[in-house]
């Protein structure tokens, strides 16, 4: 692919927050005249706002494979930022991708969100891991079961780049903190927050103490969604040139830099209510199994642990600087921005 012609850009995703953050950095890209972005997006009001950034909006949701198909079919690359585990969805990108293949024997790319829960187990909070996972390890990612979460649409994605049906690269957010900030949080297009610490920060406001998982003894990667998203418009931007780096079983990218503990990120949340007079104790206790069901559908998962490196990420340029110092220091402010807008706290 080359930096002189037109490139078509397919985005999926572009109202959500990972979506929202990649999206902007396309949009500051230097060769920003030489694409052609579509999106998808369900909502009349916001397909609108989308136009004024020079982006062609189409009506429609995940849900529309049809439409997902066709409009992957008429493009150069495809980015994926939706749910990371809608498989019809996928399928139907990966089959329009397929047909472009067949009908113009040039291979799109697929710039493919997946996540670091595929490295997740089932430790309920109890204990860490020392198992520690490297997206540059082909063999011990191969090993990976295709029971884990997200795994069954890696594999597809793996599948057809196999084929030489498309070049598949796949990005490997972790846990994702601070406020998101940009055009199309400006214009309200975007979601400004993360998932996992949002849903510790509503869960505790709401039982006015912090809680945890089980003893909150795992473990779990992080990384800040400016960071992350500058590591999406690297590849991006290695494709748009032509630049040669890893696709397919060779093409994970992991997004962290640094780790944490569930109990520290909870005891965060747990000075920062008491200094904002939200709890009367920094305390951090275990969500019990009714609070598990009321306020994370009965899941566990914050429980978890997730150990690995992102060291391909590192070897083709990603130099991420904010750390786990930094996560929990963005705590505080993360509740003020909820607490400002009374719609965030539902849970």
């Amino acid at each position: 692919m080359s930096n002189s012609f037109q490139t078509s850009v397919f985005f999926v995703g572009a109202t959500g927050y990972i979506g929202g953050a990649v999206l902007t950095r396309i949009l500051q890209h230097p060769d920003r005249p030489r694409l052609d972005i579509t999106a998808l997006v369900r909502s009349p009001e916001k397909a609108k706002k989308l136009e004024k950034l020079g982006i062609t909006p189409v009506l429609g949701s995940l849900q529309d494979t049809g439409r997902l198909e066709d409009l992957a079919s008429k493009a150069d690359i495809v980015v994926a930022c939706a749910d990371a585990d809608d498989l019809p969805a996928a399928q139907a990108i990966l089959r329009g991708m397929a047909r472009r293949k067949e009908l113009t024997r040039d291979v799109p790319v697929l710039i493919h969100t997946s996540g670091t829960g595929v490295f997740s187990d089932n430790a309920a909070g109890m204990r860490p891991t020392s198992t520690i996972y490297s997206d540059a390890n082909v063999e011990q990612m191969a090993s990976l079961s295709p029971n884990q979460l997200h795994r069954s649409i890696d594999l597809a994605v793996l599948d057809a780049d196999s084929k030489g049906m498309i070049k598949a690269y796949i990005v490997l957010p972790s846990t994702i903190w601070g406020l998101a900030s940009g055009p199309l949080i400006d214009a309200h297009i975007a979601n400004p927050h993360s998932q996992q610490i949002p849903m510790l920060i509503k869960a505790s406001l709401a039982r006015a103490q912090a809680g945890m998982v089980g003893e909150g003894k795992n473990l779990w990667p992080n990384v800040n969604i400016d960071e992350v998203a500058d590591l999406f418009g690297l590849v991006f931007s290695a494709v748009r040139a032509g630049r040669p780096i890893g696709h397919g079983t060779d093409g994970y990218y992991i997004g962290e830099n640094g780790e944490h503990m569930l109990y520290d990120v909870s005891r965060a949340i747990g000075e920062a209510l008491v200094a904002l007079g939200k709890a009367s104790t920094d305390k951090v206790t275990t969500f019990s199994p009714e609070e598990l069901d009321k306020y994370f559908g009965g899941s566990d998962y914050l429980g978890t642990n997730v150990r690995c490196r992102a060291e391909h990420s590192r070897a083709i340029g990603w130099k991420p600087v904010k750390t786990t110092r930094h996560m929990l220091a963005s705590v505080k402010p993360e509740i003020e921005a909820i607490l400002q807008r009374p719609e965030e706290l539902k849970v």
